[in-house]
């Protein structure tokens, strides 16, 4: 039978002229669908999953039956060489046509080697580490019979209340535009017909980081000003980048569901920007359109979505229930039907499952590829270079290998699960995760390690308290580590209380209040940024650590101990408290802005219990040494439309430690037919720079790194004065001005 099909398919395409497995895949594609019935077409558009990693509903499938009848063209949370090639086997060999499956899976920072968090590795600002992180994660991920991710996460998020913030770049759209193409590359590489290269997915298509009070899957209400200007950019990064797939997301826009949104996905995503690939809805979005009162049930859902431009429903059920009864009735087009059958097909050919639908299903391959020594090595680095030293007051930190004794208190001093974070593929919790106690093992010797727990993350259970005191008393320095837990950020995992969980923020205090005028340094593991207004004052120094990985506790132990000079800096503000949600360095100003000379002059845009400003802002982040910034320069204070001036600053390392700085590019245009940014990023390079040494760092403006959508939705220039800055982080004030002419 199997060599029955072969023929069948191979004499069609002789008929068509094709002849050959080459790079025509559109003709090829063609080909088959004229092949194809209407119920196997819609099939393709339909994708179910696997026993495992639900997140909604489940509806009841039976997987084996709906691939033998062409029901089904991608399968989610299905890998392993042998559970892929089983299903695979069943596809290819036993249903009419044997056109091979998509095999998808989350794979959002990692695989097998997990990587800090999407938020974490942003804070490196380090596009080459980033690149690199998905080109192994694509490698394991392959190994294992895996075509494709759900990855990259470029929303944009002002919401630290929002659990998802933890899986995206922050809150800047230049900078979360350059890390979605370094994410796109790195999983799709230069040949997606290689076998070690998937499909990358831009997600969530679109302003999903945008939810009303941070509250995930909810309402978002924003002027299309906000969403070209600053939501959309990053999405229209990743199609430059030749993204293959988009995922269209859960909330709704102006009361449009985005699953169901002609607006976003025809007019926009396939008309302004061409793009050519597929786009899959987000778990049982489609579906989600009747609760959100904008479909009536689960037919006119599919009818909205197939016709908004959704080619592939994951879980919902609903195209392939519905579809060709809606053909039938004329509700839906033939066309939009063939055209997503079309994109879907065309993908798996330039992914070579055409020549060889086993082509990513090799025991050996699998066995050898996960956690290579080259892939923890890599992790170690990135977790360090992900680290942001938030505070370090009295040079607390680093630590000294000499110290006499040195206690480790906290929850997650030992935790190899939480460690990994959210969204940890298939890393391995415990066993290959690397806690911090086994990091600072290599430092220390036993003899100089005091430990206690303290207290559980969230349990209210202070039985652990006077033990951890009674060690913090003995030692000469004490580092606590705490945080959430890997549950608590992440899909469906909003909190509207921003601060350290539990009764860690207690233990905190006890544990000042007994060491008075001891060094006292917090390490952070978490997912969002968090209110540490009372922590501030409690401890020396603050080292802002993320959920680190399968090596975190390596490459944490590695800035602690200053073999790393930490670098990462801060790609989303930490607030003072959640009444200042949300807040952002890129804000517009106020017809009544507060002067500086009288911060608490009535009747301007202020509180009256708290400043305006955040207690880190973004680009914020220390290091041991010190990196002064002078002789800044433009080389012409004017600026044609067509031309190009470049700012250039010196930067000296003037401490005695050799480190990275993060150096960057603030604009601000002073006068717009819209009200504009009070600053944006506009450019960044991370130097390296030995003790005592200096380098000029020049960054280029072109007129096109200025334009902007106007109040008629006209992306342009306007001609006018702009203010300039290079600076370590947004804090500072500008100084230096040129002019846009015509």
């Amino acid at each position: 039978m199997k060599n029955l099909k072969q023929a069948l398919f191979s004499l069609a395409v002789f008929f068509y002229g094709i002849g050959s497995w080459g790079q025509n895949y559109e003709a090829q594609v063609d080909s088959l669908i004229k092949l194809m019935t209407l119920q196997e077409k819609i099939g393709q558009t339909v994708m179910y999953g696997g026993s495992w990693d639900q997140t909604g509903p489940i509806v009841g499938t039976d997987n084996g039956k709906l691939i033998r009848e062409g029901n089904m063209g991608g399968m989610l949370n299905a890998f392993t060489v042998k559970g892929t090639r089983d299903l695979q086997k069943v596809a290819v060999e036993e249903s009419r046509l044997g056109i091979p499956l998509l095999f998808g899976y989350d794979v959002i920072h990692g695989h097998r080697t997990i990587f800090p968090i999407n938020l974490g590795m942003a804070a490196s600002w380090d596009l080459n580490m980033i690149e690199e992180s998905c080109r192994i994660a694509a490698e394991e991920a392959s190994a294992e019979g895996l075509h494709w991710t759900f990855s990259p996460m470029v929303d944009v998020s002002r919401e630290p209340r929002w659990g998802r913030i933890s899986e995206g770049a922050g809150e800047d759209v230049f900078l979360g535009s350059e890390i979605a193409k370094a994410y796109v590359k790195g999983y799709q590489g230069d040949d997606l017909s290689k076998s070690n290269t998937i499909l990358a997915c831009a997600k969530h298509y679109v302003a999903y980081g945008a939810a009303q009070a941070g509250r995930d899957y909810h309402t978002v209400n924003m002027g299309e000003g906000e969403l070209r200007n600053v939501f959309l950019p990053p999405f229209k990064a990743t199609v430059d980048a030749g993204v293959e797939t988009f995922m269209s997301a859960f909330n709704e826009l102006n009361g449009v569901p985005t699953s169901g949104n002609k607006f976003t996905l025809r007019d926009i995503l396939r008309g302004e920007w061409d793009f050519k690939g597929f786009v899959v809805s987000d778990y049982t979005s489609i579906n989600e359109m009747v609760p959100h009162g904008f479909a009536k049930d689960d037919k006119d859902a599919a009818r909205i979505g197939m016709n908004a431009g959704v080619d592939m429903d994951m879980m919902g059920g609903v195209y392939k229930d519905y579809l060709k009864e809606l053909v039938e009735e004329g509700k839906v087009s033939e066309a939009y039907i063939d055209d997503a059958c079309r994109r879907i097909l065309l993908t798996k050919f330039k992914l070579g499952l055409f020549e060889d639908p086993y082509r990513y299903i090799d025991e050996q391959r699998e066995e050898t590829t996960k956690y290579k020594p080259e892939f923890l090595n890599k992790a170690r680095e990135i977790a360090a270079a992900s680290s942001v030293l938030l505070q370090n007051k009295n040079s607390a930190l680093p630590l000294s290998t000499s110290t006499k004794k040195i206690a480790f208190i906290g929850p997650l001093v030992k935790d190899e699960y939480d460690i990994l974070g959210n969204w940890a593929a298939k890393g391995d919790r415990q066993g290959k995760a690397v806690s911090v106690f086994e990091g600072i093992s290599e430092y220390l010797k036993p003899n100089q390690i005091l430990y206690a727990k303290g207290c559980e993350i969230l349990k209210a259970d202070t039985s652990g308290f006077e033990e951890a005191v009674s060690v913090s008393k003995k030692a000469d320095e004490i580092v606590l580590v705490m945080g959430e837990g890997h549950h608590m950020s992440g899909e469906a995992a909003s909190r509207t209380n921003l601060k350290i969980p539990g009764i860690q923020p207690q233990l905190i205090r006890k544990i000042r209040e007994a060491n008075p005028n001891k060094k006292i340094t917090l390490v952070l593991m978490n997912g969002r940024p968090i209110n540490l207004s009372d922590e501030v004052d409690l401890v020396d120094a603050i080292l802002e650590v993320w959920f680190p990985g399968t090596m975190g506790g390596a490459g944490t132990a590695d800035v602690l101990f200053g073999t790393y000079n930490p670098s990462g800096k801060l790609t989303v503000t930490f607030p003072r408290n959640v009444g200042q949600v949300p807040i952002y360095y890129n804000m517009k100003n106020t017809g009544r802005p507060i002067p500086e000379s009288n911060p608490g002059e009535d009747y301007k845009s202020n509180y009256i219990d708290a400043p305006n400003s955040p207690l880190f802002v973004f680009g914020h982040g220390l290091s041991y040494t010190t990196f002064t910034y002078s002789n800044f320069k433009l080389s012409s204070n004017k600026l044609t439309n067509s031309g190009a001036i470049t700012a250039s600053v010196t930067i000296t390392n003037a401490g005695n430690k050799d480190g990275h700085e993060i150096v960057q590019l603030y604009v601000h245009d002073k006068v717009g037919s819209v009200t504009r940014p009070v600053k944006e990023l506009k450019g960044f390079q991370k130097i390296f720079l030995k003790s005592g040494e200096s380098q000029t760092v020049s960054f280029t403006i072109s007129a096109d790194d200025l334009k902007f959508y106007n109040s008629d939705m006209v992306y342009g220039l306007e001609p006018g004065a702009f203010e300039i800055a290079i600076a370590p982080s947004s804090d500072f004030k500008f100084e230096n001005e040129f002019e846009l002419i015509d």
